[in-house]
């Protein structure tokens, strides 16, 4: 599942069992016309969980960054305080890649983390600057 939006808040960084846990929401917002041709929102909010030593990229996820995310759909249950059933939709995020801040004007709006799923070492020190994102 490939999601674009901004952050909502702040990320957080936890550790859970000894490994590494990004945790951040992402509001994914559609614009569409009704059938009466007005212009409409859905806006959906998807809790995203990046498990990852990369925790590199966590000062850079912070509220209304957007971003890309790309991964693995969960559907969770609960039940609420009231008795009542209750879903959420969450994201176990293999890649994210930052894309500018909302309203944000000129500049670099398209800097992107490397991906984690390379798994190969770098051959030399330049390789390793080239994927820094600053």
């Amino acid at each position: 599942m490939q999601v674009i939006g901004n952050l909502g808040k702040d990320c957080v960084v936890n550790t859970v069992n000894g490994k590494n846990v990004i945790n951040f929401t992402v509001a994914h917002t559609e614009k569409y016309k009704d059938s009466q041709g007005n212009q409409q929102e859905k806006t959906t909010w998807v809790d995203c969980a990046y498990w990852t030593d990369r925790t590199a990229i966590a000062p850079y996820l912070t509220k209304g960054q957007k971003v890309y995310v790309e991964g693995s759909p969960e559907v969770r249950s609960f039940t609420r305080n009231d008795g009542t059933s209750g879903a959420s939709l969450s994201l176990r995020v293999r890649d994210v890649e930052l894309l500018g801040s909302r309203g944000e004007t000129g500049g670099r709006s398209d800097v992107q983390m490397p991906s984690h799923q390379n798994t190969s070492a770098p051959a030399s020190i330049d390789e390793v600057a080239d994927d820094l994102p600053f």
